[in-house]
């Protein structure tokens, strides 16, 4: 058989394989897990899982190893190492299906993206095989073999159950809030003009902006005073949600682990609620867009404030807290009300 005949039966038995992975990818990605009618073991789960991912690692070294350099497998080998492989797959997807929704929809999605990530990256080396000479290992092909093993060993650092999988999810929102804090005290510092750096027009011959496109009015910047204190009652609202999940969080009852999860849903709004009222709030500032950020976001908190109170992770401490949050979302919500009302 002629080196081309050869090279091409193997393109078709790897293009085979490829079509195989994906499809496996794409159901792992929009599938349902399976429901546990008896008690679950997430230790086994764990150890088991684990195993698989340590297993498709191997068999993907193996695979790009064999296909980097002279010769060929030939085509009984290269069926070995494709069915090893997809035995590897299939196995990992299997053992993910066994988490069933009532140990957590928080845990199982931060599962099934990591396991997407594998298949994934999976994916991209055999693509990046069929798309370069074979025989030749190319620096694209040892990123992508890379991307691989990065997938796999994220599983070591994944959340072990449903308080830690929402832990992560707060944390993430904590850092997207605190940021926009940031950013608006940064703008509030500059002593003019907070985009003087950014919209620099004012050369030879022009005319210098006009102060309503690039300047904040004193109207402005009082109306940012109480638009600031709901952000940061925001950020105060994830941080002490936090530490009432991590000192209360039980994962022992089905009710406990979904008020867990329906904790994680309401707060995955708070960034973007606070997201949209900060980029108003730059000149020029658009007064109708921050009154209506600002009542979307009160009336976020208000709502998410009500859902701890009413789950199991607030105690006596944290109601104070909750209380003195619910107080100072409504002081801040009329205080910027009544400013963007009044005249300049």
């Amino acid at each position: 058989m002629s080196a081309d005949n050869s090279e091409g039966n193997v393109s078709v038995s790897l293009r085979n394989l490829l079509n195989s992975i994906q499809c496996v990818r794409d159901r792992v990605r929009d599938g349902e897990s399976n429901e546990s009618d008896g008690a679950f073991n997430l230790s086994n789960f764990w150890d088991t899982l684990n195993q698989a991912v340590k297993t498709v690692s191997q068999e993907a070294t193996k695979f790009s190893l064999a296909f980097s350099k002279a010769p060929l497998p030939s085509q009984q080998d290269g069926e070995k190492l494709s069915e090893s492989i997809m035995k590897s797959i299939l196995t990992l997807s299997t053992v993910y299906y066994w988490l069933p929704k009532s140990q957590g929809v928080s845990l199982r999605r931060q599962v099934r993206d990591a396991t997407v990530e594998v298949l994934e990256g999976v994916v991209q080396l055999l693509e990046v095989i069929l798309s370069t000479p074979l025989q030749s290992l190319t620096q694209e092909q040892l990123t992508t073999t890379g991307t691989v093993w990065s997938a796999c060993d994220q599983f070591a650092q994944l959340p072990q159950d449903n308080k830690a999988a929402v832990l992560v999810v707060l944390f993430d929102h904590i850092g997207v809030v605190k940021d926009a804090i940031e950013e608006i005290e940064q703008a509030l510092s500059e002593p003019q003009d907070p985009f003087n750096d950014v919209l620099s027009d004012d050369e030879e011959g022009e005319e210098p902006r006009g102060n309503q496109d690039t300047y904040w009015s004193e109207k402005d910047r009082r109306v940012i005073g109480p638009c600031q204190g709901l952000i940061k009652a925001s950020a105060a609202c994830l941080r002490k949600l936090t530490s009432a999940v991590k000192a209360n969080g039980d994962v022992t009852t089905n009710q406990n682990l979904a008020q867990l999860d329906d904790l994680a849903d309401i707060t995955k709004d708070i960034s973007p609620g606070v997201d949209d009222l900060a980029l108003c709030l730059y000149p020029p500032m658009d007064y109708n867009g921050v009154e209506d950020n600002v009542s979307k976001l009160a009336a976020l908190l208000k709502k998410v404030l009500e859902i701890i109170r009413s789950s199991h992770v607030c105690g006596e401490t944290e109601l104070t807290w909750v209380q003195f949050l619910e107080g100072a979302v409504e002081h801040n919500l009329k205080k910027a009300k009544n400013l963007l009302q009044q005249d300049g």
